[in-house]
């Protein structure tokens, strides 16, 4: 079907904004990297009226998709994690054509995983952790124990991702394969919590406690980022200042409840300042 695709792909590599084409095959029994079509052509351009436009076609009795994406939207994905197919797409996807060696060093970037780039993501994924967790045990201690249930895997997926990302890898779509070698103390939680004969009150009561110490085990590495760039000012952050810092924007939503945790583990200090009202003052926080 490469053959049927070549007029697709060339009408696009003739065009001056596309900087790189990808062609991923579906394999044995993988058709979720695929979204279960046998091809899938993977544009990057730098300028786009849409940030992703996609078209399928059909031949015979097989199926392709084009996939058109601005380069912005792409860094986006890489950073924030939230597209890991296109992991996989550039990792293992065959080029066709490749301006100024663009997808080529892409290819690279992503092998070497760069510790900037790294030290971001962990920050986001510990964020995701401590907000599905504490969340998990409001409801566990309301007697929620279905919605708890949810939270906690949740919870448990962005632990054993902020572990693939602090080895320096990204996390696959098979995430809970990868981790079953990088650190099965994790794996063995997940499945103690999934197949488990006990009750699911036990078996969420025993997690609780078991990842009470890999969370806080992992507090330092995954608050690195944010208590860094507190360390960029010699005063006080509002939670507005934090919020609207251009790198932290990435997990904004999570912040809250991350500097609460970090304040009940005394890595971060409330300082309050009196306002016009009386014993109401504002609170900042320093590291």
């Amino acid at each position: 079907m490469e053959d049927i695709l070549r007029p697709i792909y060339q009408e696009r590599a003739s065009m001056q904004s596309t900087i790189g084409i990808l062609l991923i095959e579906k394999r044995m029994n993988a058709s979720p990297i695929t979204d279960t079509f046998d091809y899938i052509v993977f544009v990057i351009v730098n300028e786009a009226n849409k940030s992703v436009f996609v078209k399928h076609y059909t031949y015979q009795d097989q199926k392709a998709a084009l996939h058109i994406v601005q380069e912005q939207q792409l860094k986006d994905w890489l950073l924030l994690g939230t597209n890991r197919k296109v992991v996989e797409w550039i990792q293992n996807g065959k080029i066709l054509f490749d301006r100024n060696e663009y997808l080529s060093n892409l290819k690279t970037e992503i092998r070497e995983f760069p510790f900037y780039g790294r030290k971001i993501k962990m920050g986001i994924e510990f964020a995701k952790l401590i907000r599905r967790y504490m969340d998990g045990k409001a409801f566990f201690g309301n007697g929620h124990f279905l919605d708890a249930y949810n939270h906690v895997v949740h919870s448990l997926h962005h632990l054993a991702r902020l572990e693939i990302i602090e080895q320096g890898f990204h996390p696959e779509v098979t995430v809970w394969n990868q981790v079953k070698h990088i650190e099965p103390e994790i794996f063995k939680l997940y499945k103690e919590l999934v197949s488990s004969e006990e009750s699911l009150e036990k078996r969420l009561e025993l997690l609780f406690l078991a990842s009470e110490f890999l969370i806080y085990s992992r507090t330092n590495l995954g608050s690195q980022h944010l208590l860094e760039i507190m360390e960029t000012k010699d005063g006080v952050w509002s939670v507005a200042e934090l919020m609207e810092h251009p790198e932290l924007t990435h997990y904004s939503v999570d912040l809250s409840v991350l500097l609460e945790y970090l304040i009940d583990k005394n890595i971060i200090e409330v300082i309050k300042a009196e306002t016009k009202g009386q014993e109401i003052y504002h609170r900042y926080y320093r590291v």
